[in-house]
């Protein structure tokens, strides 16, 4: 997963917080950038195709880019899912982030036949807890 990628993700989520087009605001924080670096990557997206975005109204995903921003929403899921459910990373979210712009499809997929993707996933997701709905989250380290 790119760059790219990672940005078309918080887009799909954001526009499920939102319930409407994604602020830039909201893509920041999610994203750990600044509104700069959003609207930057924004405008090379939207070139691209993958997103329409209105002036103070914010970012949404054109049908490409919601079929690009479920993939790797998928492939975020089965990373957390794989570290928090099979290895028991008590920093999951953290490894997850920073696995998913090196996982590749093969990889992802590998990972995939050992965590038991429900068919739903990626709609699965939580964007409001920022996980899947069905993680089995570790216990807390006493």
């Amino acid at each position: 997963m790119n760059t790219a990628d990672q940005y078309l993700k918080a887009i799909y989520l954001a526009q499920r917080l939102e319930d409407g087009p994604a602020a830039t605001g909201t893509l920041a924080d999610l994203l750990g950038v600044s509104p700069a670096s959003v609207n930057e990557m924004v405008g090379k997206l939207e070139q691209q195709g993958l997103v329409e975005h209105q002036k103070y109204k914010g970012a949404s995903l054109t049908e490409e880019g919601l079929e690009r921003a479920h993939h790797a929403l998928q492939t975020y899921c089965i990373i957390e899912r794989f570290l928090a459910n099979v290895l028991e990373v008590e920093a999951f979210r953290d490894e997850a982030r920073a696995l998913e712009s090196v996982i590749d499809d093969t990889v992802a997929e590998r990972l995939d036949t050992i965590i038991d993707r429900r068919a739903e996933c990626p709609d699965c997701f939580d964007a409001d807890n920022d996980c899947c709905r069905y993680l089995e989250v570790p216990p807390a380290a006493e």
